[in-house]
């Protein structure tokens, strides 16, 4: 799991691993055969998705019903250069079990991203935070949709959009709650991150020139993981 850490700076903790590079599975550094999960493990589950995408790409994560309380945690840090498609779908039917997922993509061409989040049993949660870094002139479209089903109380969900963007970015937003049960909590959000001043400053008077406080800036906004 070393090269994971060295190259993509992805969070490595004690768990039960199914990692994807370049949206090919890697059978070699997981230890678990697929994102479906039928049972529950000592560990949290931590499925990684790194790597160059283009064209379509799908990621499809399941909890099953027999599976109670179970931890899991989704790490996917892509870069696109071009054109790509790419889809994650988290069915959580684990009565207890919670599903973090933390999202980054670096686009420098065309990219849509879909998130969808299906509670289908009491007392599940899934939150997704997605994070772009929009660099110049690239086109870019988050969807997030939180699908809350009769009869699946108190589910606990949240579909997070933020970016930070170079000049002629586009970026189009739509995260969505659909809500047919009382949860305990659900929200969704969308921001275009800005830098204060302050912060501007501090690394100026610490000897930073521009260049290196724009990587610097980005670098915290990818890598600032709050679970």
């Amino acid at each position: 799991m070393s090269y994971i850490w060295q190259d993509f700076n992805i969070k490595t903790f004690p768990a039960e691993t199914v990692v994807f590079r370049d949206g090919v599975f890697c059978p070699e550094i997981s230890t678990l055969g697929s994102p479906v999960i039928d049972k529950n493990y000592d560990l949290p589950v931590h499925i990684i998705y790194v790597g160059e995408l283009s064209g379509k790409n799908n990621l499809d994560i399941e909890i099953k019903e027999n599976v109670k309380n179970q931890a899991v945690f989704l790490s996917v840090r892509v870069n696109v250069n071009s054109l790509a498609d790419f889809s994650v779908s988290v069915k959580n039917n684990g009565i207890g079990s919670d599903l973090r997922g933390f999202v980054v993509i670096q686009n420098q061409g065309n990219v849509k991203f879909n998130a969808d989040a299906y509670h289908l049993a009491v007392n599940t949660g899934i939150f997704i935070k997605s994070r772009l870094v929009a660099y110049k002139n690239s086109t870019s479209e988050l969807n997030g949709v939180a699908h809350i089903y009769k009869y699946c109380e108190n589910a606990r969900s949240d579909i997070q959009m933020s970016a930070i963007a170079e000049e002629g970015a586009k970026i189009i937003f739509r995260p969505v709650q659909k809500i047919s049960a009382v949860p305990e909590s659900a929200a969704h959000s969308a921001n275009i991150a800005h830098y204060s001043a302050p912060q501007i400053q501090y690394l100026h008077e610490s000897g930073l020139v521009d260049y290196e406080i724009r990587d610097v800036l980005k670098e915290a906004f990818m890598n600032n993981i709050d679970w």
